[in-house]
């Protein structure tokens, strides 16, 4: 890859410029190529520290990555509903739904292939067989996992044209106004944060509805518990729209408070009801997925 220096990014380091410029590579991943010569500025090798100049010519190769083989494991499944085309789960928390660095064991991709065997789609890749959308690790609910290609094309394009039903309930810190309303905001990469997402004008269309279904005061805390339907599904969509109205949710240490008085294990949100259109029969096919122990646990402490 070859980028030269424009005047915006004059003074800027060398191992933050790469990332800026090429989108989704780590800064450590780059200072790493940085550190083994892979990484020229004006066909000189140089520092992680180095600060560009205007024009100057910056060449670099990304090795190409090299995908692991995933294990199959026998961890058990909460499911919702299976057949021959579709499997939904009720992911628990702290589990990351496929393999990534760093979690390459223990996910809901290995409890699939031990369950499912090679009855999962292929189309994501080794590392994904079967995902067609995911959930983060600490929130908790529904997931639907495709077997076949057919059913994953069908349930994406359902999701591309967000016809999908998906409703999450969720704590947030603060008592909403509003019984009812909707949260419109492009969410993109947070420009001073590439690891956070936030609402951006450069971001994709993203729009989240929400109701309060009960509000609480605990130790001169207001909280509220809401259900939030989505009508499309960014990254970290609720998390993001709900701090951006000035709700963020209770125990959300990334765009809340790390704080929580609860000592709560992530965000409390909770993939509920999950509502599609089935990939072969054409029938309408909606689960329910029982609030986790956890959360009920602070519904009756907050009550």
């Amino acid at each position: 890859m070859r980028f030269v220096c424009e005047e915006d990014f004059e003074g800027e380091r060398i191992d933050k410029f790469i990332p800026a410029v090429c989108g989704d590579v780590s800064r450590s991943y780059i200072a790493r190529l940085i550190k083994e010569g892979l990484v020229l500025v004006n066909q000189r090798c140089v520092k992680a520290s180095y600060s560009l100049n205007e024009g100057d010519e910056v060449v670099f190769e990304l090795p190409e990555a090299e995908e692991p083989s995933i294990t199959p494991e026998d961890i058990p499944l909460d499911i919702l509903y299976e057949d021959d085309d579709v499997i939904v789960v009720n992911k628990p928390k702290g589990m990351v739904v496929h393999p990534s660095p760093g979690h390459f064991s223990g996910t809901l991709v290995n409890a699939l292939m031990f369950h499912c065997g090679g009855s999962l789609s292929g189309i994501n890749g080794v590392l994904r067989p079967g995902i067609v959308h995911r959930i983060d690790m600490n929130t908790t609910g529904s997931v639907i996992v495709c077997k076949n290609d057919l059913a994953h094309n069908s349930i994406a394009q359902q999701l591309k044209e967000h016809s999908i039903k998906r409703l999450y309930h969720a704590i947030v810190v603060g008592w909403l106004k509003e019984d009812e309303g909707t949260v419109e905001g492009p969410i993109g990469r947070n420009p001073s944060d590439r690891k956070k997402m936030a609402v951006v004008l450069s971001g994709k269309n993203a729009v989240t509805h929400y109701r309060v279904l009960e509000r609480f005061e605990k130790n001169n805390q207001k909280y509220s518990y809401v259900e939030c339907r989505l009508e499309t599904g960014r990254t970290h969509q609720i998390r993001v729209h709900m701090a951006y109205i000035g709700y963020p949710l209770l125990g959300d240490d990334v765009y809340g408070s790390n704080k929580s008085p609860f000592k709560l294990q992530g965000q409390c949100l909770h993939a509920k009801i999950l509502g599609f259109i089935h990939p072969k029969t054409g029938e309408y096919i909606e689960t329910d997925a029982p609030l986790p122990d956890y959360f009920t646990h602070l519904l009756e402490i907050l009550r």
